[in-house]
């Protein structure tokens, strides 16, 4: 692009007028492309006295998330904690009409989110502090539009007709993107307006000395810092272009991590359908870890699988088939990480021969001196790339990130109990014979194994004394001819694949009968569909699941049965779709981290059709789920119809999930057919729920019926 002249720029000293005189650009250490891509914009951009503004210009070192070591916690600059209300103050969602909006549930900003905020406050801090009387304040993922000078001199213009400039200005937004609907605003000119609140970004802004000073006066900000600065515009002069002039790059992948968008899928606002893919593939391959028992290896092996690593751990042996791939050198191998496998201890040296890239880590006991397993290890591997851990301060990514050089998660380094090391039993299995299954599209991850030949999973048990869960154990039967609020939660949400929208009143208890959830034709805003959904008030890690359904047969209509968390998501499914209510939907969804990271990968997972043999539409089945550390197993009418063990094809969801039963209008058309309204309405019927599992609440009740 052609070098522009901009008027609105000048260092103080040359004229009276009121100008921008300093240039501050935000930008992360590890970002040094963005820093380059933002001089090259800086330099075709000439000052009052045609001068490039980069000469103006300061680099400003961005708080990086990547270095936090514990969640962020409230303080002067920062409250981490926002809500619903928050958000829909500055951004109004008229169309969502839940029965009940929970607007004052807490949501926790993420790291990315707090970086950013404490970002932007400390340049404030030094606008405040300084001597010069404007300042833009850049993000370093932005470019200049191109008539970029042009349109900023007939801003600053109108500007100074307006008001006393030098008394009167606070916030000139120059890069925003306006709310769907619209910001609410006052225009002021043909190259200006006053905005009430509804503008989304702070990308690109000029900032007053003395609108520096009132922006930490009003600190804590609370929530993300683009949020919080619209509940502030009416104590504050804030001014916008009224068009943007300066744009976030599209060539530059955005770094943050938006902590309102699952209140915003709730609530129907998110209708995206889209997979969301694991796009970070690591290039240092392969890895192997040893280390005494008990040192963290559990903790380590998930921290590899957060990194986009297919991770093997704790297990006595290896399936034949992958130790013979991975001592044959062969590509074809399922995994790309090993950790605490016992059987590789003895052939160290030749994996170091095998494998003369591969990245070794050694944990050793912090306090023994002499550990002769760690030192004969050691020698093993002399000449070798190895990291040296030690037990019990692998607490943070930064040692084994920078062994396999690639960059840590957004979210905190796993704490996992050591699971020790599993036998393996008999590879042969003929769970699933018997059944006929076909298995459909599923997502495309490292934590889910294409289907291959000779590869049916890993088959093992869990060694006694090894830790399984610490909450107590409970037995529920329920009949479900009243609700039990202290057991039940009726939803009042949704989800983006859902076409209808969560209706409480949608779900009837009735005596001698169960629970029947109702799907309706009615018009509610962002869905125009209402249907039911009950989930437990208390998760639940490991145990028996057993639901007496009939369920719908309307196309268009799934009832499900089915355990789920998020961050990290994962999910056991039973669902049967009402095109097809001879065969049943079992689905695994796994995501990997300790509970609280933020891991939601793909909307396929790794489903299989089994074929029922009935019409579960006709009459009551019990369906059944059996969840534990190794495998979980699928029943129908006390039959085992499917059967999974670790990594067949993903490995086994390992965090407290809640229990839910439902129904809902499906988007996709390939999953149960097209919806037609003169089919509706339509029931699915639940007689009974009955649980046998660990409660994640040890203070909840441990008998009921």
């Amino acid at each position: 692009m052609p070098r522009q002249k901009c008027q609105a720029f000048a260092v103080k000293s040359e004229n009276d007028c009121p100008r921008i005189e300093k240039i501050y650009v935000i930008n992360l250490d590890r970002s040094p492309r963005r820093w380059f891509k933002m001089k090259e914009e800086l330099n075709r951009i000439l000052d009052y006295s045609k001068t490039e503004i980069l000469n103006l210009t300061e680099r400003y070192v961005a708080v990086d998330a990547k270095e936090f070591t514990k969640d962020p916690i409230k303080d002067a600059k920062v409250d981490p904690f926002y809500t619903l209300s928050d958000q829909l103050f500055v951004e109004p969602q008229p169309l969502a009409l839940p029965t009940q909006l929970e607007l004052d549930k807490t949501i926790e900003m993420s790291r990315a989110e707090c970086a950013v905020a404490r970002s932007h406050i400390n340049v404030w801090e030094q606008v405040a502090a300084g001597d010069n009387e404007h300042v833009l304040i850049l993000e370093d993922d932005v470019w200049f539009h191109s008539r970029f000078a042009k349109d900023m001199d007939k801003v600053w213009k109108d500007l100074s007709s307006i008001n006393d400039i030098n008394t009167s200005f606070d916030v000139l937004y120059l890069s925003y993107f306006e709310v769907k609907n619209g910001a609410p605003k006052t225009i002021l000119s043909n190259n200006l307006f006053r905005p009430v609140r509804g503008l989304w970004h702070l990308s690109g802004y000029v900032l007053s000395r003395e609108g520096a000073k009132k922006l930490i006066r009003l600190l804590p900000s609370r929530g993300p810092i683009d949020l919080w600065i619209n509940h502030h515009f009416k104590e504050l002069n804030v001014f916008a272009s009224k068009q943007s002039l300066i744009s976030q790059r599209r060539d530059i992948k955005s770094s943050n991590s938006y902590s309102i968008l699952p209140a915003l899928t709730t609530i129907g606002a998110i209708t995206s359908e889209g997979a969301s893919l694991f796009n970070i593939r690591p290039t240092e391959r392969p890895i192997f870890a040893f280390g005494p028992e008990g040192s963290g290896h559990t903790s380590l092996a998930m921290a590899l699988s957060m990194l986009g690593y297919r991770c093997c751990s704790d297990f006595e042996d290896l399936p034949n088939r992958e130790r013979q791939r991975l001592f044959e050198g062969s590509e074809d191998r399922v995994f790309d990480a090993y950790v605490n496998i016992g059987s590789l201890n003895a052939s160290v040296g030749e994996l170091k021969v095998r494998y003369p890239k591969a990245k070794f880590i050694l944990i050793r006991n912090k306090n023994k001196i002499k550990d002769v397993t760690f030192n004969k290890l050691r020698k093993s591997l002399e000449g070798a790339d190895i990291a040296i851990l030690h037990t019990g301060e692998m607490k943070n990514w930064r040692n084994i990130c920078e062994h396999l050089v690639c960059a840590p998660p957004s979210c905190s380094y796993p704490k996992l109990k050591d699971v020790g090391q599993r036998p393996i039993l008999d590879e042969n299995t003929d769970s699933n014979q018997g059944f006929n299954l076909n298995q459909p599209k599923h997502d495309d991850s490292p934590w889910l194994i294409d289907s291959r030949k000779l590869w049916q999973g890993i088959n093992s048990i869990t060694r006694e004394g090894c830790p399984n869960n610490n909450g107590a154990k409970v037995k529920i039967t329920d009949t479900l001819e009243f609700f039990d609020s202290n057991r039940w939660l009726r939803r009042s949400d949704t989800f983006t694949d859902n076409l209808a929208l969560f209706r409480p009143s949608n779900t009837k208890f009735v005596s001698e009968i169960g629970a029947t959830l109702s799907i309706k034709k009615e018009s509610l805003g962002v869905r125009d569909f209402s249907a039911a959904s009950i989930s437990s008030r208390d998760q639940y890690l490991f145990g028996k699941f057993e639901a007496t359904i009939q369920a719908s047969n309307v196309p268009g209509v799934i009832t499900g049965f089915f355990l789920h968390r998020n961050s990290p998501r994962q999910e056991i499914d039973i669902e049967i779709a009402g095109n097809r209510p001879d065969r049943l939907l079992i689905n695994v969804f796994y995501n990997p981290g300790d509970v609280g990271a933020n891991f939601d990968y793909g909307y396929r997972g790794s489903p299989s059709y089994v074929d029922l043999g009935f019409d579960a539409s006709k009459e009551s089945h019990r369906y059944a789920i059996e969840w534990n550390p190794n495998e979980i197993r699928w029943l129908v009418d006390d039959k085992l119809v499917h059967r999974r063990v670790v990594w067949d094809p993903t490995p086994i969801p390992h965090l407290p999930m809640t229990l839910h039963a439902n129904n809902w209008v499906t988007r996709s058309t390939e999953l149960a057919g097209r919806i037609y309204s003169r089919n509706l309405p339509t029931v699915s019927i639940f007689r009974k729920i009955q649980i046998e599992a660990n409660i994640d609440n040890p203070e909840s009740e441990v008998n009921a019926s």
